[in-house]
């Protein structure tokens, strides 16, 4: 059996966090969620997460603010901002943006599922390249 993929989900409303938690959680998915942009930093920085889930409307730090953060720590974690049209102008921080209001439950699980599924550096077994540099100096 695959180990479930560790899924950050950050919302400053308990209601929706809750919501967010069972979708997750009955596809199979471990969730830890947090409200507050520095209560994520700290869950973040602590476990091994898959993927983050933010709502751009979090308190002390927005959405946006708080992916760029966290992209300093761990580039290679997807992370997906939930938010409004006012949450579109921080969609160079995210790997993904995702309206509320016009996504579904089953859309927005989709998207989990490939941004989580994403494989990062180089397969297993696969052979490296060198760089141009050494292939010169082998010559």
């Amino acid at each position: 059996m695959r180990p479930k993929k560790v899924i950050l989900c950050v919302d400053e409303n308990e209601q929706e966090l809750s919501i967010l938690k069972f979708l997750l959680t009955t596809h199979g998915y471990k969730v830890v969620s947090a409200i507050t942009g520095q209560e994520a930093i700290g869950v973040f920085s602590g476990l091994q997460v898959d993927l983050v889930l933010a709502s751009y409307g979090i308190p002390q730090m927005n959405g946006g603010q708080l992916v760029d953060r966290l992209k300093r720590i761990a580039p290679h974690v997807p992370m997906i901002l939930l938010g409004d049209a006012q949450a579109a102008s921080q969609i160079h921080v995210a790997d993904a943006m995702v309206a509320r209001k016009n996504c579904s439950p089953i859309e927005l699980l989709e998207r989990i599922k490939v941004m989580s599924a994403r494989k990062r550096g180089p397969r297993k077994g696969a052979v490296r390249l060198a760089p141009v540099t050494e292939l010169a100096a082998a010559s």
